[in-house]
């Protein structure tokens, strides 16, 4: 298997594990953080939508300057527009990936706020670190913020602990 056919494997497989969690973020807690330096689920949860894209972002462009005022966001009101948002990233991102090589994936690429260079590495590397782990670890850090909030989490790799009551209730 080539890895740009495995990538797309893994983001197909990954995003219904992603959509699991979006949907039960409530609109109506959007504004509630755990601490005041953690963000807030309106802004963690638009973040991992928006993360379904940076593989996207990586296979199509040489860099990513964060710093740039013209990158355009989604604007996001509710949970449907959270899934809109995932769903057209994932797309974009399977996209990307079929129209390119694995030779294509060992191009160099870079992330950077302005001067400051975050990441310098291959695409492909760019997608597994800043794109897919990246993801993964917030997908998790929402985890966390549904707990807090008594929301059901729904299980990634086999069943939660609120899988398991719902099912023995």
């Amino acid at each position: 298997m080539t890895l740009t056919k495995a990538l797309i494997s893994e983001i197909e497989h990954e995003a219904v594990n992603t959509k699991k969690m979006l949907e039960r973020v409530p609109a109506d807690k959007f504004d509630w953080q755990p601490h005041p330096k953690s963000m807030t689920l309106k802004q963690l949860a638009t973040h991992i939508a928006n993360l379904s894209r940076r593989t996207s972002q990586i296979v199509t462009t040489k860099n990513l300057d964060l710093a740039d005022s013209s990158i355009k966001k989604p604007e996001i009101n509710n949970t449907q527009d959270l899934l809109k948002e995932l769903e057209e990233g994932t797309k974009q991102s399977i996209d990307a990936l079929k129209s390119v090589t694995d030779k294509d994936l060992n191009e160099n690429w870079i992330m950077r706020r302005g001067d400051h260079i975050i990441i310098n590495m291959t695409k492909a590397a760019a997608i597994r670190n800043m794109g897919l782990s990246h993801l993964y670890h917030h997908r998790a850090q929402l985890g966390v913020y549904l707990r807090l909030l008594d929301i059901p989490v729904p299980g990634m790799y086999g069943q939660s602990a609120d899988d398991k009551l719902q099912a023995k209730g």
